[in-house]
């Protein structure tokens, strides 16, 4: 055994003969690698093995000062274990597979009379998983098709034999409608359920050559008994499997049992394909993003991935195809660099998905760095309006009003290019009645500023309107009355043909519709007007929820918002006549009004 400390020596050598999970932590007590195995005792020991060359375990072996384990009752409860630990604690030892988000994952439940459906959950209460699958839809396309072809149980009852002999359940729809055989009634026999149990695991195994055999000798029986409606069944089930295996990536029939693995190592971490074929077809693929720790070669990668993916998909191909120069001294695989035929084929498909995800990746990774600092945005956005200095900080006003009522404005503040959220701010109308954008917009401008030089805030180098020039020269008019026109720079932007407009200029500037200046401008006029319209929602809705007319009988929000609508104020309802109240609410609610409000 390689060396290691007299503690850790003892301790490797107590360890049980169970399957189990086994944690290396380092000098720090930082867990660097996590594994499985059948054997916990031989599996940590032949990390001590001096025949053991590999340039990760060595690496790997002199960080070691302590080992932890996890015992378990059996291989697949390490497997789901060990899966829970490291994308728990991200040793730097592991590969690290990136997925992103969890996959869904087929169950068989362990119960009686299991039932069959999807889950993104796995549970050690000794129930059957398959997958995960990467393709949700051809997920889907399998429960479907076991749909298809058995009437299984939906239900979650407890179908123990006491519950079923007490008669405690009665048939439901699915067993009228014929997709339920009714075993919580004891019209269907565990041996026969268990029998459909069984060739599901075969299709998801992706056994279809044995599940379709069995299927022609019930048909075969059914026919010569004179059976045709079951026979006909038969062949209706034949028939889906076989329209399933016409959409299933066939390779060849002479491959039954292979795995694909092709990657592309970039600086600090790995893209990956990997694509596992049974009985000609393939049955997963998967390519995505893993991580390596510093000096990590080739052929540990391969080893890290074939473990990793062989475990999450239960393999046991012994054949690999992998490009030439991949491979590992092992005696449990068998490595294929294939030149021509249906493995290279194969080998071709997996490059060739390997390679677009990782043109993707650099696609991402390249629009990142074309995105422009803040700095950048300033220095382009003060060149392409001509500003006297850096536009450290901007406003944007907008108006929203519904037919004329609720009038609110909203402002929206950006510091350095970037949207600055905890200084928006809201406006309510309070000089203008009725829909007068540019009294409005005058209006909450001059507030807005008015209360600034009182307290003595720093003023904004560029104020963006939301609008044309009526809307500019308001805002405009409002600066020169507060004496800051000099100030700041003023600007309009129209949506239409999104000029701009500035003070006393009667030509628009047209900036080019690719142009960073004019996408920072949208984008300021975009937030104004979103924080906008939510909070006139938010009063519209308040006003239409709390009124003096809801202490009337048989006035609700509609009919508040058609006299809201038409009148504008309580008060305009007030002085309204007779005959226009009647033409709204009635005779009968018009003089509840009226003696409500007199």
């Amino acid at each position: 055994m390689s060396y290691m400390s007299v503690q850790l020596s003892h301790k490797i050598k107590s360890l049980p003969d169970s399957p189990g999970v086994y944690q290396f932590l380092d000098k720090d007590q930082k867990i660097i690698y996590i594994g499985k195995a059948k054997n916990l005792k031989k599996r940590v020991k032949t990390y001590f093995s001096k025949n053991n060359k590999s340039f990760k375990t060595s690496l790997m072996i002199s960080h070691i000062d302590d080992v932890l384990i996890t015992v378990v009752n059996s291989e697949n409860d390490a497997f789901l274990l060990e899966r829970s630990l490291v994308r728990q604690n991200q040793p730097k030892f592991n590969i690290q597979l990136k997925d992103g988000k969890t996959y869904p994952w087929i169950c068989i439940k362990k119960e009686p009379f299991p039932r069959v459906f999807m889950t993104r959950r796995v549970k050690r209460d000794g129930s059957i998983y398959f997958g995960p699958y990467s393709n949700v839809r051809m997920m889907h396309t399998l429960l479907n098709l076991i749909k298809d072809l058995y009437s299984l149980r939906t239900c979650s009852f407890d179908l123990s034999d006491s519950k079923i002999s007490s008669g405690k359940y009665k048939e439901c729809l699915e067993f009228h409608i014929g997709n339920c055989h009714a075993p919580c009634i004891g019209a269907q026999t565990r041996e026969s359920y268990q029998e459909e149990i069984d060739e599901i695991q075969q299709i998801l195994n992706g056994n279809l050559v044995d599940v379709k055999k069995l299927l022609k000798i019930r048909m075969g029986r059914a026919a010569e008994g004179e059976n045709f409606e079951l026979a006909q069944k038969y062949k209706e089930s034949l028939n889906s499997l076989e329209v399933y295996q016409s959409k299933s990536i066939v390779v060849s029939s002479n491959i039954r049992k292979i795995d694909v693995l092709t990657f592309v190592q970039n600086e600090f971490n790995i893209y990956y394909n990997y694509l596992h074929i049974k009985n000609g077809a393939i049955i997963h693929a998967m390519t995505g993003e893993a991580d390596v720790f510093e000096g990590a070669q080739k052929h540990t990668i391969l080893d890290g991935l074939l473990n990793e993916l062989r475990s999450r998909y239960k393999s046991d191909a012994k054949d690999i195809i992998t490009e030439k120069g991949f491979d590992l001294n092992s005696e449990e695989f068998i490595f294929h660099h294939p030149q021509r035929g249906e493995k290279k084929k194969l080998l071709d498909l997996s490059l060739k998905n390997l390679n677009y995800f990782a043109l993707l990746q650099k696609k991402k990774e390249a629009s990142k760095t074309k995105q422009k600092s803040s700095a950048e945005l300033l220095e382009i956005l003060k060149k392409e309006l001509s500003l006297s200095k850096l536009p450290i900080h901007m406003e944007c006003f907008d108006n929203s009003n519904f037919q004329g009522t609720n009038a609110v404005s909203a402002c929206v503040v950006f510091k350095n290019a970037k949207p600055n959220k905890k200084e928006y701010r809201h406006f309510n109308i309070k000089t203008v009645d009725g829909p007068d954008d540019f009294a409005s917009m005058r209006e909450v401008v001059y507030r807005r500023y008015s209360r600034m030089i009182n307290e003595q805030s720093a003023l904004p180098e560029v104020v963006i309107i939301d609008g044309g020039k009526g809307q500019l020269s308001s805002a405009y008019s409002a600066l020169e009355e507060l004496n800051i026109q000099n100030q700041i720079c003023l600007i309009g932007i129209a949506k239409r043909e999104e000029e701009l407009f500035f003070p006393n200029q009667s030509k628009p500037l047209i900036l080019d519709k690719r142009s960073d200046a004019l996408k920072t401008l949208q984008h300021m006029r975009n937030e104004a007007h979103r924080f906008g319209i939510s909070h006139h929602r938010n009063k519209r809705s308040k006003l239409s929820n709390t009124s003096i007319l809801d202490d009337i009988p048989g006035i609700g929000d509609k009919l508040k918002e058609r006299l809201f609508l038409k009148f504008k104020t309580i008060e305009n309802i007030k002085n309204a006549e007779l005959v226009e109240l009647i033409s709204i609410v009635g005779e009968k609610r018009a003089a509840l009004i009226r003696d409500l409000l007199h």
